[in-house]
């Protein structure tokens, strides 16, 4: 029986056995038992990134997923524009764990259609591509240069459906002004990696929505 019917076969059940008609509170908790099984996705997710503020985008998102990082060198992509950089990495980041999965035999013995998440953030200031600081001096520089003036943000999305090999990508940048910044306020961002890690939920809502789609002939 599908879930559309169990609401049916439910109520057949206890005229099948004589049983008195369901009163509405149970048809009701029937009801939240059915909607609820049909508005769980039929796919599963990977999201590939260690970022925390990412898993908690995604979770705010209404998803569940699993986490797999990436294993790349990323000083070894370069790029021009900070945007090419962006989705190039996303990019290496996908191929690198769908190549992971193919090796361990995991997409080859998985029956459920499977979708995986990668992004990455960089920094625009005064013209510089800045990636994730190499260390805390250099985290506690980039952060007092910020202070009292204004820098890029510019993040990517990738999302790749690992059953039909569909795939979308893009960038988006924003512009972020700051305050002067108190140096207790650096001390505690020193260390936090995910300070300005992200990811565009409509974007990766529209992107999930059309890697879902059947593929045109």
């Amino acid at each position: 029986v599908d879930k559309g019917g169990q609401l049916l076969s439910f109520l057949l059940s206890h005229c099948e056995q004589g049983r008195p008609y369901p009163p509405p509170r149970a048809i009701g908790a029937k009801l939240d038992m059915v909607a609820a099984a049909m508005s769980k996705p039929s796919y599963k997710i990977i999201l590939g990134s260690a970022s925390m503020a990412r898993r908690r985008i995604l979770a705010e998102m209404g998803y569940e997923f699993t986490v797999m990082t990436a294993d790349i060198d990323e000083k070894s992509i370069r790029k021009d524009k900070p945007e090419e950089l962006v989705m190039a990495l996303a990019e290496a980041k996908a191929d690198a764990i769908i190549a992971r999965l193919l090796n361990t035999g995991q997409l080859q013995n998985d029956t459920d259609m499977t979708l995986l998440i990668t992004a990455d953030t960089v920094v625009v200031y005064k013209g510089v591509v800045r990636e994730k600081p190499t260390s805390e001096e250099e985290a506690r520089e980039f952060i007092k240069g910020y202070s009292g003036s204004h820098a890029a943000v510019v993040g990517s999305v990738l999302v790749t459906n690992l059953t039909t090999g569909s795939r979308r990508v893009t960038w988006e940048r924003a512009e972020v002004y700051f305050h002067e910044i108190p140096d207790e306020i650096i001390d505690s961002l020193i260390g936090n990696s995910d300070t300005v890690m992200g990811l565009p939920t409509a974007l990766t809502q529209q992107f999930i929505d059309e890697v879902l789609q059947p593929l045109k002939p």
